[in-house]
């Protein structure tokens, strides 16, 4: 897609693949009549609709959770409106973080820097696990200096620095290129919300890494949880890379 586009991305999570529906009933007896239609009914609509709210949530621990649904989209995958005045940026909401070897890490060492934001906690029952394999993998392919991930948790209270770091580990994550972030949950749900345009809020959170060039502008974004659309994060973060100047030239020391 050419980079002078100006497009929109209309900004909803990519379905997980689908679920598999009950066994129907073996009887085919006419004695089931309609009772039995009714009641399959009930079952396929149950089903349908867990697989809508998980689609939509992501994983929490909660039983019910709210969706977020941002008002100002991320921009199409590799392109920028400049001119466009709620563009995500990281200049939105300036943090500072605790990493998971206890020191403070502030936004402003992501200057000149690619990055890669995700979301997640070290509870979660099974998705955030799945999510940071992907992005181990990519750190793995994309061994460059200038790009580093920021993996914010939604659950601070219970991910300490030293829980973050034994969870780290499970990933191999290198400190210096992958960053396990915990804090205020306030100033966490502000980033998430107005830089990444994340759903995030205690054990809510979205599957999806987003893309942020040198400037600190979004460049778009890719659910964690299916192949094809982590190989086109790794494309989309090697195109977004090789747009020089690095942060080395910039003055940047990481």
């Amino acid at each position: 897609m050419s980079n002078h586009q100006r497009r929109r991305r209309d900004w909803r999570e990519d379905g997980e693949p689908g679920a598999i529906l009950p066994a129907r009933a073996n009887s085919c007896h006419p004695a089931a009549g309609f009772g039995a239609l009714a009641a399959l009914a009930k079952v396929a609509w149950s089903t349908l609709l867990s697989l809508m709210l998980t689609i939509v949530v992501g994983c929490s621990k909660s039983s019910v959770a709210p969706v977020v649904d941002s008002s100002r989209p991320a921009p199409v995958a590799g392109t920028v409106d400049e001119t466009a005045a709620d563009a995500p940026n990281l200049a939105d909401v300036p943090f500072t973080l605790r990493d998971q070897t206890g020191a403070e890490f502030s936004s402003e060492s992501l200057k000149g820097r690619v990055w890669m934001g995700a979301i997640f906690f070290a509870n979660c029952p099974g998705p955030c696990f799945r999510e940071n394999q992907a992005i181990a993998e990519i750190l793995r392919e994309i061994d460059d200096p200038d790009f580093l991930v920021v993996s914010l948790t939604c659950d601070p209270a219970n991910d300490t620095p030293e829980t973050l770091a034994s969870y780290a580990a499970r990933f191999d994550a290198d400190p210096k290129r992958w960053k396990f972030l915990t804090g205020d949950l306030k100033l966490i749900e502000q980033v998430g919300q107005k830089v990444f345009r994340l759903p995030v809020e205690l054990g809510v959170h979205s599957e999806r890494g987003v893309v942020f060039d040198r400037q600190g502008r979004m460049r778009g974004g890719y659910h964690l949880l299916q192949q094809d659309r982590v190989d086109l994060l790794k494309r989309l973060i090697r195109e977004v890379l090789a747009e020089k100047t690095s942060a080395s030239d910039a003055g940047i020391v990481p």
